[in-house]
C-alpha cells in the first residue's frame, strides 16, 4: 500500500527493508532464545540514520518526517519488535523529549551521541505501584544548594540496564499530575542502579530493567521540565503512534509467513491456502494489518500538520496494538502444530504482540481517553 508515499518515503522503506532482512531476521530467533539482542546493531542503527529520526541535523539528526518514522518502524517490528522498541524509546521517547524541550546546552550534550546509537536513552516514568495512574507516581527529588537529590524505584524500564541517560519522572511538589518534573539523569551517577528483569514473555531480547534511585545527586541544570507529567503525556502520545507502527509491522510479518507456509504446506492433497476457512483467515489478518496501518499513518499525517492528534493516537494504538494479537493468533493456527514451537516466527510475533496492549497505555486506559474526547466526560475521576 503506497498511499501518500513520496519517492524519498519509498527509498527510505525500501532501505529499512534491506536492514530489517540483513541484520534483524537472521538472529531474531537467537536474541529471543538468548533474552539478549546484540549490543553493535544499536550503532549500526544510527549509521543508517533511523535513531536521528525527526531530529535537526546540526543536532546529529537525520530529519525527516513522521511517516518516514513510521515507516522505519513498520519494517524493524516485521524483523524484530524488540529491535523496535529500542528505536521507539531512545529517539522517540527521549531524544525527541530533549529536542523538543531541552536547553541548548542539553541537547548538545545527549542529543549527538543518542542519534548516532553511541549512547541510548531510556524513559524512567512507570514504577511498582503506578503504572496506569503515572500521575501518582512516589519517586522523590529534593532540590538541594546543589542541584537535586532523587530516590525511588521504576520498573519495565526499557533499554534501562542499556542506557547512557535516563529521563526520569520525580516528584518536587505537590501530589497529583502537576508535582512531577522530569531529569536527565546519566547513568553511571553515583546510587543508580539498574537490574535487568529476565522471563518475559515477549520482547525477550530487549534490555528490560528495574531501576533504583538512592540518593541520586545531580546538579541544577539536569532538570528537563518542570511539567514533567505533561511532557510524558506529549511524549507518550507520539509514542503510541510508534507503538501503532510497529503492531503494524508485526502483523505483517505474521501475515507474510502464513501466506507463505499456506502455499507450501499440503493436506488432503493440496495446499492449504486453497481450503476456505484458512483463506478467511488470511483475508481477517490482511484486513486488520492494512486498517491499522491506515489509522498509524492518519496519526502520522495529522502530525506532520501540526495538527492535534492524541485521540487519533489513542485509536491508532488501540485498534493496532489488539489487531496485532489477533493476526498472530491467526498465524499460529495456519502453522497448526509447528507454529507452537520456535523454529517457525509465527509464536514470536504472538509473544510480542501481546505486550503492547499493554504498555505506554493499556487498551482500557485508551478506551477511556477515547470516551473522554468523545463525551467529554473524565472516567478517571
Amino acid at each position: 500500500m503506497d498511499l501518500t508515499l513520496s519517492d524519498e518515503h519509498r527509498q527510505l522503506r525500501e532501505l529499512a527493508r534491506r536492514f530489517t532482512d540483513e541484520r534483524i531476521v537472521p538472529h531474531a530467533a537467537r536474541w529471543d532464545r538468548e533474552e539478549a539482542i546484540d549490543r553493535d546493531l544499536v550503532p549500526a542503527l544510527g549509521e543508517v540514520g533511523f535513531l536521528g529520526l525527526g531530529i535537526d541535523e546540526k543536532h546529529g539528526g537525520s530529519g525527516g518526517d513522521n511517516l518516514a518514522y513510521c515507516l522505519v518502524l513498520e519494517e524493524v517490528a516485521r524483523g524484530d519488535s524488540a529491535v523496535r522498541g529500542i528505536i521507539s524509546v531512545s529517539l522517540g521517547l527521549v531524544a525527541k523529549s530533549i529536542a523538543k524541550h531541552g536547553t541548548e546546552e542539553q541537547k548538545q550534550r545527549w542529543l549527538p551521541g543518542l542519534t548516532a546509537g553511541t549512547e541510548i536513552g531510556c524513559f524512567a516514568l512507570t514504577e511498582p505501584g503506578t503504572g496506569s495512574d503515572a500521575g501518582s507516581l512516589t519517586t522523590k527529588a529534593t532540590r538541594t544548594d546543589n542541584g537535586w537529590v532523587l530516590n525511588g524505584r521504576k520498573v519495565f524500564i526499557t533499554n534501562g540496564t542499556w542506557a547512557d541517560v535516563a529521563l526520569v519522572f520525580a516528584r518536587t511538589g505537590g501530589p497529583g499530575p502537576k508535582g512531577i518534573s522530569a531529569f536527565l539523569i546519566p547513568t553511571d551517577t553515583h546510587g543508580f542502579t539498574a537490574t535487568e528483569i529476565k522471563g518475559k514473555l515477549g520482547m525477550r531480547g530487549q534490555a528490560t530493567a528495574e531501576i533504583t534511585l538512592d540518593d541520586v545527586e545531580v546538579p541544577h541544570d539536569a532538570l528537563l521540565s518542570e511539567e514533567g507529567f505533561k511532557l510524558a503525556m506529549g511524549a507518550l502520545d507520539k509514542g503510541r503512534m510508534s507503538v501503532a507502527a510497529g503492531c503494524v509491522g508485526a502483523a505483517r510479518g505474521a501475515l507474510e509467513a502464513a501466506l507463505g507456509y499456506a502455499k507450501e504446506r499440503e493436506q488432503f492433497g493440496k495446499p492449504i491456502a486453497g481450503f476456505q476457512l484458512v483463506q478467511e483467515l488470511l483475508a481477517d489478518m490482511a484486513v486488520e494489518t492494512d486498517a491499522a496501518r491506515l489509522l498509524t499513518w492518519r496519526v502520522a499525517d495529522l502530525a506532520d500538520r501540526n495538527l492535534p492528534f492524541s485521540t487519533e493516537a489513542s485509536m491508532a494504538k488501540l485498534y493496532a496494538s489488539e489487531a496485532a494479537v489477533k493476526v498472530a493468533n491467526n498465524a499460529v493456527q495456519v502453522f497448526g502444530g509447528y507454529g507452537y514451537i520456535d523454529e517457525y516466527p509465527v509464536g514470536k510475533y504472538l509473544r510480542d504482540a501481546r505486550v503492547t496492549t499493554l504498555y505506554e497505555g493499556t487498551s482500557q486506559i485508551q478506551k477511556l481517553l477515547i470516551g473522554r474526547a468523545l463525551t467529554g466526560i473524565n472516567a478517571f475521576v
